[in-house]
């Protein structure tokens, strides 16, 4: 028996990997976190699965449901949303498990940043203007952030800053950044990426809190950078004609001579 952890993806039902549908397709139990993971996803489940949303569960009624089926030597599809590297709570159900003595795996998804990007048309790093993308969040009830972890630390660096779960404190965000990038750096924000009810909303940060008129749900992306619709960039050396690469040799002394 065996616990499948799966990134079950940003929210189109097709945003999976084929490993992960596969998986959940021969698992006859399934735990989903239905808050974020879209029903549709479901529809890959075996006929007759023990299907469970755990959104309403505590972590050690989630954990009776994975020894039930421990019991019964069933192997369990466990759903998070997005990739389930960050921001999951699997670190803690692995940990019970390894107690437990309970095997399991984990299959990585498509993160709602990634899912951000893709909605934007938009690559995160720019040559010369960013080249780090810096995944992070602000305290919420149920996870505080370490001190030194903090949104003017991040933001001096320059880097593209995607924003999790902190669009109810936008004043905060907007006053914390504005010092590091300036008034008129883009901003983007994304609710529900992939969705069929997508929302993409355009803004600086001077412009950012009139720009969101209505009050989006906390799982809104928050994007800020110069990278972001930035069009005066260089070219990566990568492709450029003159660039001596392994499987493009250039020059009389290549790099690479015995590369066919």
């Amino acid at each position: 028996m065996t616990v499948h952890f799966i990134g079950a993806g940003p929210g189109a039902a097709d945003l999976i990997t084929l490993r992960g549908r596969d998986l959940i397709a021969s698992s006859p139990v399934c735990l989903y976190a239905g808050s974020l993971v879209p029903e549709t996803l479901l529809t890959h489940c075996p006929v007759g699965a023990h299907i469970v949303n755990t959104a309403p569960l505590s972590l050690d009624e989630i954990m009776a449901e994975i020894a039930s089926a421990d019991a019964e030597g069933l192997d369990v599809a466990r759903l998070h949303s997005g990739d389930l590297s960050v921001w999951s709570a699997m670190g803690e159900q692995l940990r019970r498990l390894r107690k437990m003595g309970i095997a399991y795996d984990v299959t990585p998804g498509v993160p709602s940043f990634a899912a951000a990007a893709a909605a934007m048309g938009a690559e995160l790093t720019l040559p010369g203007v960013a080249q780090s993308v810096v995944l992070t969040r602000t305290s919420g009830r149920a996870t505080a952030m370490p001190e030194s972890e903090n949104l003017g630390a991040f933001a001096a660096t320059g880097a593209t800053l995607c924003i999790h779960l902190s669009i109810h404190v936008l004043d905060k965000v907007v006053t914390d950044l504005t010092p590091h990038y300036g008034g008129d750096c883009p901003v983007k924000v994304v609710w529900r990426a992939s969705w069929p009810d997508q929302r993409i909303v355009h803004a600086t940060l001077d412009t950012l809190e009139t720009a969101i008129a209505s009050e989006m749900e906390r799982t809104a992306l928050i994007i800020v950078g110069r990278a972001i619709g930035a069009e005066e960039f260089g070219e990566s050396r990568l492709y450029a004609g003159d660039y001596d690469r392994r499987y493009r040799p250039v020059g009389t002394a290549p790099r690479f001579p015995e590369t066919a």
